[in-house]
């Protein structure tokens, strides 16, 4: 995840009956009939909104009979100033500075369902999950690997005990992708200068969300100069082409698209921008994406909380609304080696723009997002012996399916003994990463495989087809701690012929593409 500060994260057997999902449906003619406006005395206030708040920016979600133009009119009565309207969720992105700004929208009932502030800070220049710093691929290891690659392989791919896990080598033999197929990454930018990743880049479907309204300005969804390189890794592991150079990814043959959405300077991911990435990757045919982060500011956003509500109900509108497009989505479960099926958790995190305010939540009343939204296919990581690794988040009806994403702990027989996950860096070169936020990528790559082999699967049937194909793996007696020692996994739970640590099972590249 782009996100450079805590570790934690993800996953939720959801609530599956959010508002928005049920109300949904009627979107596309949220131009119907126009609602009224709630009292006169809501109208007369807002008609002289006070300026003293801090800048903010707000979702408003209308209601079923509201009508786009009169949403408008009311947020700019309340002192607002529409960014952008999405006509087909019945979402509007605001700033203000008026310090009842959502209060006199939510009043008005006529009108909207939720309104509430993505951010706790003034606006300025969503949350990643890697566990640690990026460890840079240095000459020596790099002359290594290539001694030891064999015919066929890339000159990096011998460090790769990641993509034989998943039989993702052996895929390659008989399909690496459609180039019909593409994968956005809803992250921290893309280096699509990398020659790993130039082959398949797709410029036509990236873009700059950060604000909330798509830039696609040439060079707009690469990484700001002094940002992260989450996003780049991210897409070496989905996408990185069998091209003689470096490494491999798993879907070797699809195109890659980049989203921009993580903030200058913070790393943050806020709801506006994550809401432009999902409707702009359904509006531009994006079949997969990949999100290996938390939307900022709550690591867990508690629909019992007026603000939080409405960020739930705005990404979930749209997540499903691309979902409607053709697209599946895959999360990561975070880093915080938490049980997300527990019946409650404390959350230290949040909010995480300002001052945090330690609280204990109930995770099914309480969502990671976009991880624990129905639909959204949630990623837990293993390492290279197969155990979870140590970071992972997990939880029995949580997690759907499991796969690498590096523990320093779990040392693989590689030329460079490294037990972490091997992609691509800004600039050209390749590094090391450990997270849940690695593991995602490795599903996204297989569900592009599943996708290119079955090109009319919807997205409910690609995720039914990779749970299938997914190897079984039981409840494992130990697992390693935090500092390196292996401890009893009592923690993991069985029912239904799924874990909790690995839900389904691994998955597996191969199976996908026979």
């Amino acid at each position: 995840m782009a996100h450079l500060g805590p570790v934690r994260r993800r996953a939720l057997a959801v609530p599956a009956g959010l508002a928005l999902t049920a109300s949904l449906a009627f979107l596309p003619s949220v131009a119907a009939s126009a609602a009224p406006l709630g009292d006169t005395a809501d109208v007369a206030t807002a008609a002289k909104p006070s300026t003293s708040g801090p800048k903010l920016s707000y979702v408003a979600n209308l209601n079923a009979y509201a009508t786009m133009n009169a949403a408008k009119k009311a947020v700019e009565r309340a002192g607002g100033t529409v960014v952008t309207a999405y006509e087909q969720i019945g979402v509007v992105v605001a700033h203000s500075q008026n310090p009842d700004f959502a209060k006199q929208l939510r009043a008005q009932r006529g009108l909207f369902v939720s309104v509430g502030a993505t951010r706790t800070a003034p606006m300025q220049a969503v949350q990643t999950t890697e566990e640690g710093a990026t460890q840079r691929l240095g000459a020596a290891d790099a002359a290594k690997a290539a001694a030891q690659a064999q015919e066929g392989q890339e000159p990096l791919e011998p460090n790769q005990w990641d993509l034989r896990t998943i039989k993702a080598d052996e895929a390659h033999k008989i399909n690496d992708g459609s180039r019909d197929v593409t994968v956005g990454i809803i992250d921290t930018g893309v280096d699509d200068t990398h020659p790993d990743l130039a082959p398949n880049f797709s410029k036509g479907q990236s873009a700059n969300c950060v604000g909330g309204v798509a830039d696609t300005t040439e060079g707009a969804w690469r990484p700001y100069a002094d940002g992260s390189d989450h996003g780049t890794h991210v897409a070496g592991t989905i996408g990185a082409a069998r091209n003689g150079l470096g490494i491999s990814g798993v879907a070797p043959g699809v195109k890659i698209a980049a989203i921009k959405v993580s903030e200058p300077g913070t790393s943050l991911f806020y709801t506006e921008a994550v809401v432009c990435g999902f409707m702009f990757a359904a509006e531009k045919g994006i079949e997969v994406t990949n999100n290996s982060y938390y939307v900022d500011p709550y690591l867990f956003n508690c629909k019992t909380d007026d603000d939080q509500k409405a960020l739930v109900e705005a990404i979930g509108r749209a997540t499903k609304y691309a979902e409607r497009k053709g697209t599946l989505h895959v999360a990561s479960a975070g880093n915080s080696d938490q049980d997300l099926a527990a019946e409650s958790l404390v959350d230290e995190t949040s909010p995480n723009d300002t001052t945090p305010v330690p609280r204990t939540i109930d995770p099914s009343v309480c969502l990671d997002l976009p991880t624990q939204l129905p639909g959204v296919v949630t990623v837990s990581a293993t390492g290279d012996k197969g155990l979870r690794s140590y970071y992972s988040s997990y939880g029995l009806g949580v997690v759907d399916v499991a796969a690498p994403g590096g523990d320093k702990w779990q040392v693989p027989a590689t030329p460079d003994a490294n037990g972490r996950v091997l992609s691509t860096v800004p600039g050209g070169g390749y590094g090391y990463k450990q997270g849940t936020s690695m593991a995602a990528p490795h599903v996204a790559g297989v569900v592009a495989l599943l996708k290119s082999a079955h090109p009319y699967a919807t997205p409910s049937q690609l995720q039914a087809m990779l749970k299938a194909q997914s190897t079984k793996a039981a409840c494992p007696t130990q697992i390693y701690h935090a500092a390196g020692a292996l401890i009893n996994a009592t923690t993991c739970k069985a029912k239904w012929g799924q874990t909790g640590y690995y839900g389904s099972g691994v998955v597996d590249a191969l199976k996908t593409v026979k």
